[in-house]
């Protein structure tokens, strides 16, 4: 079963207007694994990190994550799993 997207007025900010929004939710399987409840969340060891960011970036970081229902640390990690192997 797929999840349904509510798709909002075309104009700035839409999600028709977000290809990486579209992607994730093409993608996203999360709800229909919570739904079925055989799926164990296993804890990956992480160790905590700090970085400086501007004022501006994390502003656009916290909104684009918000948009995706998405924590601004969860988004960042996301990133950063998806473009470590460009560098």
């Amino acid at each position: 079963m797929r999840k349904q997207s509510v798709v909002g007025k075309p104009g700035r900010g839409s999600k028709k207007d977000d290809p990486q929004l579209r992607e994730f939710e093409r993608r996203d399987l999360g709800e229909d694994i919570r739904r079925s409840g055989t799926a164990r969340v296993v804890r990956v060891r992480a160790k905590p990190t700090s970085i400086l960011l501007e004022d501006d970036l994390m502003t656009e970081l916290r909104k684009k994550a918000a948009k995706r229902g998405l924590g601004y640390q969860t988004m960042l990690k996301m990133i950063v799993r998806e473009h470590l192997d460009e560098y």
